[in-house]
């Protein structure tokens, strides 16, 4: 990893947890910890995920995940189930509420990119999507 790719991830670990921090504090009335508002923002696009799948998506081992399902299946936020032609595979899937709550997680995230990128050029923006993408691709 290059100097510059190592203070590109910095920058976004820092980024990272700024983000989730603000969003778990506009985000109180929900009670959900950081981890819980990351993981149904995750499956707020209605995509069935099996635990791994959904662990690589949020950036956590699936052993890390298990307590995070636990709470918001308990809450009735999400189902698990085993995946159609692999029993041995647990899928995740969102409830109504769930549905409900991650469209809720999904607005404040729309809100807050708007607030942080509204006075950026358009261009700059593509620019910074470009990158983080091209960060992720590296890693």
């Amino acid at each position: 990893m290059t100097v510059h790719q190592w203070s590109a991830l910095l920058a976004l670990q820092r980024a990272t947890h700024a983000t989730l921090q603000v969003l778990a504090a506009e985000l109180v009335d929900l009670d959900l910890t950081a981890s819980e508002i990351n993981a149904l923002a995750t499956l707020a696009d209605d995509r069935p995920r099996t635990v791994s799948q959904l662990g690589v998506d949020v950036g956590s081992r699936p052993t890390t995940l298990t307590s995070v399902l636990d709470r918001l299946e308990r809450r009735g936020h999400l189902t698990r189930g085993h995946r159609p032609g692999d029993r041995r595979a647990v899928q995740i899937e969102l409830t109504g509420s769930g549905r409900a709550t991650a469209a809720v997680i999904r607005d404040a995230i729309a809100a807050l990119e708007a607030r942080a990128l509204g006075g950026l050029p358009p261009e700059a923006v593509a620019g910074l999507r470009a990158g983080l993408e091209a960060l992720a691709d590296d890693l």
